[in-house]
């Protein structure tokens, strides 16, 4: 690492100055976005590209979202874009929502997993508006872990397992969603949700007649099958720890059943909502958080926690797939691998 930038309480023009020259440079920068830390490097560049699966340990069929600051940007990778698909980015740009749309040449085949289509993203955040503009390039940022472990949602979090992996660390503490976001793919005027965030399948009805969600956002790939979204294959988002997801619409039954299952282990971790903090008598609790938004706040930062407690289970309260429920849905039975109980 060449240099860590604390922009928690001012953002700094010189310090994010620099750090864009550096993505120009082929550089790799650790950036803070309004959903998680992205690694970012530049996004036309196959070299700079690599170093971004060498330093999470990430497959390159798994493809990467390219980050712009503007419409001229999105001109320049992007093509035969659709009424409809411009109507959406109209509606979610800037914000946490990401549109695969049919790729430029100029885009390598490392970003996309040799896809003809990309995933692109303009973030609402500011820093993350500044390093792209500064970069005056996209900039490719997967979400900031090593490949499978839960996402970075603050500098403290992922400075041991990456400061040695990038060449700048821009810290803009917490995250304010915490959930990557929402990527959709446009197909014959239907709106395919690929993977869930905080801009729900409700807010795209408003926008789009046939909103579809995507078979895989509670299911699993097959070994062979394409990736069309990151976060759709392999082991995602999970601590080392065994995790179980249970869920009930009846908070009693939820409760009953953990108590039961807990008691087949002995050093259980209850990962819990907060109106649930003090029905474990005889086992371990972390609070996730009480309203959906706290939850999906909270949900990577918890499961960046877990193995600290050295637990031989983790069983996780699970939430209603609602809204932004079907997000963190998503990463949690990605975290725990599909070992899911629904009462």
């Amino acid at each position: 690492m060449k240099q860590y930038f604390d922009l928690k309480e001012n953002i700094e023009e010189k310090n994010i100055e620099e750090a864009g020259k550096g993505i120009q440079k082929g550089e790799l920068v650790l950036f803070p976005t309004e959903t998680v830390y992205g690694i970012g490097a530049n996004g036309l560049e196959k070299q700079a590209v690599k170093r971004i699966f060498v330093a999470k340990g990430r497959k390159q069929d798994n493809p990467l979202i390219l980050h712009i600051a503007d419409m001229e940007m999105l001109e320049q990778i992007a093509q035969n874009i659709t009424t409809l698909e411009y109507k959406l980015m109209e509606a979610f740009w800037p914000g946490p929502f990401t549109i695969i749309l049919e790729r430029k040449p100029n885009v390598p085949d490392i970003v996309t997993g040799g896809l003809n289509t990309v995933g692109i993203r303009m973030p609402s955040n500011l820093v993350a508006q500044k390093l792209i503009s500064y970069a005056k390039v996209p900039i490719a940022a997967p979400s900031a872990n090593i490949s499978g472990r839960p996402s970075g949602t603050n500098i403290q979090d992922i400075f041991e397992e990456l400061s040695d992996k990038v060449d700048y660390i821009i810290d803009g503490g917490q995250c304010e969603i915490g959930l990557e976001s929402t990527v959709v793919r446009v197909i014959k005027e239907e709106v395919h949700i690929l993977r869930p965030g905080k801009i729900t399948k409700e807010q795209i009805q408003k926008i789009a007649e046939k909103v579809v969600i995507d078979n895989h956002i509670l299911g699993d790939l097959k070994p062979n099958e394409p990736v069309l979204s990151p976060g759709m294959k392999y082991k995602h988002y999970a601590p080392k720890a065994k995790c179980m997801l249970i869920y009930s619409k009846e908070n009693n039954k939820l409760v009953e059943e953990i108590k039961e299952r807990a008691k087949e282990y002995e050093n259980p971790l209850i990962v819990c909502h907060h109106h649930n903090i003090n029905q474990y008598e005889n086992a371990k609790v972390m609070d996730i958080g009480e309203t959906l938004e706290e939850i999906s706040k909270n949900t990577f930062k918890v499961l960046r926690k877990v193995d600290s407690y050295h637990p031989d289970i983790v069983m996780i309260e699970g939430v209603e797939k609602e809204g932004i429920g079907l997000a963190v849905m998503n990463r949690l039975l990605r975290a725990c691998e599909h070992h899911y109980i629904e009462i």
